[in-house]
């Protein structure tokens, strides 16, 4: 009998193999591997938080805070790369832009020290459309969710 629960995985992706597939550079580069890729079920983006992303300076100088919107793009990110990666997605001179947020979800503020666990599943894929489901975690506390859709476009079509 065959197993159902188990999952063929891909290798991890490092920070150069992102940086290849991804046009983003820092500061907004957002994810630094992803791990537990499968082909269709989804993907691990992490995120290192450190006191040295440049914008906990404001974002609150005395009680450092990710923003929410950066935590969002981190997923997006994920998603991005995880969808390029798994699905053999040609992203050279292309972008990835959001269509839509929905069921946005902040639980928990992300602060310098935390490693953000994202993990990410495509609900539905038209190309160039995606639907994503995410879920950020801190130490298996969810920090935030949502579910968006992205497309891959060409800059000139922007």
């Amino acid at each position: 009998m065959p197993d159902t629960d188990k999952h063929d995985y891909l290798e991890p992706m490092d920070i150069l193999k992102l940086m290849d597939i991804l046009p983003h550079r820092y500061p907004m580069l957002l994810v630094d591997r992803i791990i537990n890729i499968t082909e269709n079920d989804g993907a691990t983006g992490i995120k290192n938080v450190t006191i040295n992303e440049p914008f906990f300076q404001g974002h609150f100088p005395g009680k450092p805070v990710m923003p929410g919107v950066l935590i969002i793009e981190s997923m997006a990110q994920t998603a991005a790369a995880y969808t390029a990666y798994a699905g053999n997605v040609n992203t050279e001179g292309k972008i990835i832009l959001f269509m839509g947020l929905d069921k946005v979800k902040f639980r928990k503020p992300v602060i310098p020290g935390d490693q953000l666990k994202i993990h990410v599943s495509i609900t539905q894929k038209r190309p160039p459309v995606w639907k994503y489901e995410s879920r950020a975690t801190v130490d298996g506390q969810v920090v935030a969710e949502a579910s968006y859709k992205a497309m891959l476009a060409d800059p000139e079509s922007v």
